[in-house]
């Protein structure tokens, strides 16, 4: 454990994320404190005992120290920047800066992101294209103010400039998303923090859930007058969790109720092989599904069993070939990097199998250690996560460059291995362009069904609320009332200040 204790608590979600980042394997916690230059001989004998690590972070207007202690040893590092701070968000950056430095010094470690904490990089590329910046002065920028390395400087840009072609077709401001979330899965895998909900416990709720979600669907349906609805994405948890007389019945209700003349891509995750079946599959593309997923993570079925993926390596290639035969031409495959017991032979040969299947696009993940995961709960029983993340993506991305694949959009989440990312591939025409909208913060998303949440995306000043669905299942179901009052009352205070 890292115990970091600072004389300003205000930047604990940038300082935390960033210590993390260079020692992964550690838990961090915070407390306040006065500045001071070193640690208590009582103190010391709790290390020992207790802490690992014990971080004093001494932030002053230009300065920052930093006081490494542990049972052998005591590090200060000082560090200064000479940034203009008259915002805060620059001041943020300013800290990030100042810690980078000293705990790269410290950690003789430099991170591929630099001081980058947020999860959307290509974010900070794609506004400066669209405000003009030439591409060296965007990366010039990300260089001096996150530190980042020259590839993914590079990576963002690249992807920042197809997410502008792709845009701008779509005329973005124009419109809005809906996302759609069923909450069901065949079983619960070991990463994931997400809420699903097993169908083995939870199946019986089904109906009602529908039910609720129905309601939410039709107050969805007409909330949003005066913008055109433009993607509509049905994820999970599993949506072909749902057998098949209840997938139809969501299906039914989502085309009967939303006015899709202007949409221009219905999604729904089918990404358990193991929830499908040809009649699913001809269900999703009778009532107009444009782009489907069917994830198998891993081709290695020792992970697959350990994961807690009930199926096996076949059962991918089966799914994947019925949805072919059912005339589904643009499917998505996601792969995790990072798996536990996974090497780079075990990461060969998943790519190997994939080029076989030619997927029409591929989301290469890095595995995150999300907190509420059972692989970080039960963190001592799975020893075995891989060291060579980065020798991992780098193979990935050389597979979809040979393939004919080409990055479109990224995204990071906290605690990633080897402090990499997320990348979607696609080929020519078949990008998801929901991820780019929910990704880039470009239009409002609506979202229904249990743990989701709505994002509305204000026209001017960058600013972005949300409200928030109750994840438990049955909580939606007894509260769907109060969900659909949390949008109306929002929408009715804000309607002219979202239409600009």
């Amino acid at each position: 454990m890292i115990k970091i204790e600072q004389t300003r608590n205000d930047f604990e979600n940038d300082i935390g994320p960033l210590v993390k980042s260079f020692f992964p394997e550690q838990e961090v916690c915070f407390k306040a404190i006065l500045p001071k230059k070193g640690i208590s001989k009582k103190e010391g004998q709790y290390l020992q005992q207790e802490i690992e690590y014990y971080l004093f972070v001494i932030i002053e207007e230009h300065v920052m120290r930093l006081i490494f202690s542990n049972a052998k040893k005591e590090s200060i590092f000082d560090v200064s920047d000479q940034a203009d701070l008259a915002e805060k968000p620059e001041y943020r950056n300013v800290i990030k800066r100042l810690l980078y430095h000293a705990l790269s010094a410290y950690t003789k470690k430099e991170l591929p992101w630099g001081a980058q904490t947020g999860v959307r990089p290509a974010k900070i590329a794609l506004d400066r294209l669209e405000l003009g910046w030439q591409e060296k002065e965007i990366a010039d920028f990300m260089k001096e103010h996150y530190l980042c390395s020259k590839e993914k400087i590079e990576l963002s840009i690249k992807i920042a400039k197809k997410e502008a072609s792709l845009l701008a077709k779509l005329q973005d401001k124009k419109g809005y998303s809906i996302y759609i979330g069923i909450a069901f899965c065949p079983s619960k895998c070991l990463y994931c923090s997400f809420p699903s909900y097993p169908l083995e416990k939870f199946g019986g709720l089904m109906d009602d859930y529908l039910l609720a979600l129905f309601k939410e669907i039709d107050y969805a349906s007409n909330c949003i007058t005066k913008k055109q609805l433009q993607t509509v994405y049905v994820g999970g948890g599993t949506p072909t969790a749902l057998d098949e007389k209840h997938l139809e019945m969501l299906l039914k209700k989502i085309r009967d109720t939303l006015d899709f003349t202007y949409v221009q891509e219905f999604t729904v995750e089918a990404g358990r092989p193991d929830s499908l079946t040809m009649e699913k599959l001809h269900l999703l593309k009778q009532y107009g599904v444009t782009r489907i997923s069917v994830n198998p993570q891993t081709m290695n079925q020792k992970t697959l069993d350990l994961i807690g993926r009930y199926h096996c390596v076949e059962d991918v290639k089966r799914a994947f070939a019925m949805a072919r035969q059912a005339g589904h031409n643009n499917i998505n495959m996601d792969l995790i990097m990072g798996l536990p017991g996974e090497d780079i032979k075990h990461v060969v040969h998943t790519l190997d199998e994939i080029g076989k299947l030619s997927p029409d696009s591929l989301t290469v993940h890095t595995l995150a250690l999300k907190r509420a995961s059972n692989l970080t709960i039960y963190k001592e029983k799975y020893q075995t996560l891989p060291k060579n993340t980065k020798e991992m993506i780098r193979l990935a991305a050389e597979f979809t460059e040979n393939h004919g694949y080409f990055p479109y959009y990224l995204y990071r989440q906290k605690n990633m291995t080897g402090n990499l990312e997320n990348v979607g591939y696609a080929l020519p025409e078949k990008e998801g362009l929901y991820n780019i909208l929910m990704m880039e913060e470009r239009q409002t998303i609506l979202a229904l069904g249990a743990g989701a949440t709505s994002k509305y995306v204000f026209p001017t000043g960058g600013r972005i609320e949300r409200t928030d669905n109750c994840k438990s299942i049955v909580d939606y179901i007894e509260r769907i009332e109060e969900m659909i009052g949390r949008k109306r009352d929002f929408l009715k205070k804000e309607e002219k200040n979202l239409l600009g």
